[in-house]
């Protein structure tokens, strides 16, 4: 068995409260809940949850979830133990 370390890279993220985008929607955020909210890319608020569409299906952001946008402008949600446990502040 190989090992392997991630590269580092650096992504947009936001936090979903169960209510609103911590800090406000960004232009990412807005464009993606502008799309069918079927297709990949597409996101769509049901009750206190975020519904991220990818190409591997739907997935659900709780709140306290993280909304990624990754190096190819995929979204995806993250919990806040992953998140926390990937990812370092940019300055």
């Amino acid at each position: 068995m190989a090992r392997f370390r991630k590269k580092p890279v650096e992504i947009d993220a936001v936090r979903w409260t169960g209510r609103e985008i911590e800090g406000g929607a960004p232009d990412w955020i807005k464009a993606a809940n502008e799309l069918d909210p079927l297709v990949p890319g597409g996101i769509i608020r049901i009750d206190d949850t975020v519904h991220v569409f990818t190409l591997e299906g739907r997935m659900i952001a709780q709140p306290g979830d993280w909304i990624i946008r990754g190096v190819k402008g995929e979204l995806y949600p993250c919990k806040p133990d992953i998140f926390a446990a990937t990812y370092d502040p940019v300055a």
